[in-house]
């Protein structure tokens, strides 16, 4: 099955080429010497334990919320993905490239991850396009493949990657997989490349005054008050 809808064709029937509309494109990061993020040593990419356990959380809160989703009563399960809709109508997603080149684009939350695989594939070269790619997340690393049914028949929401998310990229070919290897994107995409948006800095810490009713752990303790049992005990 083609990830990418049938393009429209001139009088000759020659395919004209498709190219998406209303997207944004980011530029790899680079460190303050210039140096790309993908040359960082694999250890800054290896998940700590804080980021692991965030990962098995949400990994069981899906699975959990898979298993009960049998037991709710149909209107509960149609009012829940109605509120659902309501709440995040649409669903932005970030495709981050093997070297951080990001693509961006939102889509009703409605549409199926299809979608999303048109989009990326109308992005690439020519002579890219034709090459299999994946979009996944990770960690936990979950492949959201259109071949597969229970990923194919859900929509964005469904597949709880609303109300933003960022999906990575894996090419079947693994030389398009080196961070090296810039994104094969065509010429009038990455012309509108732009940088990333700095995150914001922080000046040091000014001292916060203390407040003048705050007081000493001796001095709070000093003022709490003895129980009437105990000075009974002391005057006797």
């Amino acid at each position: 099955m083609s990830d990418t809808p049938r393009s429209p064709s001139s009088g000759n029937g020659t395919p004209l080429p498709v190219e998406p509309s209303d997207f944004k494109v980011y530029k790899a990061p680079a460190s303050s010497s210039g140096t790309l993020l993908g040359e960082l040593p694999e250890s800054y990419f290896t998940p700590t334990a804080a980021d692991i356990k965030a990962a098995q959380a949400t990994l069981s809160a899906r699975t959990q919320a898979l298993i009960n989703a049998p037991l709710q009563l149909r209107a509960t399960r149609e009012a829940a993905e109605s509120a659902k809709r309501d709440r995040w109508p649409n669903t932005t997603i970030r495709v981050r490239f093997s070297d951080r080149t990001q693509l961006e684009k939102t889509f009703p939350s409605l549409d199926k991850i299809r979608s999303v695989y048109a989009f990326v594939r109308s992005s690439l070269r020519d002579d890219v396009k034709p090459i299999k790619f994946i979009l996944y997340q990770s960690p936990p690393k979950r492949d959201l493949k259109v071949s597969d049914p229970k990923v194919r028949d859900l929509s964005l929401a469904e597949l709880h990657l609303a109300p933003s998310s960022v999906l990575l990229l894996r090419f079947e070919h693994e030389s398009l997989n080196r961070s090296d290897v810039p994104a094969p994107l065509l010429s009038t995409i990455t012309a509108q490349a732009t940088e990333l948006p700095q995150p914001p800095t922080f000046g040091e810490s000014e001292t916060v005054p203390k407040s003048k009713t705050s007081s000493s752990p001796s001095t709070r303790s000093e003022q709490k008050k003895i129980p009437k049992w105990f000075k009974a005990g002391l005057s006797k």
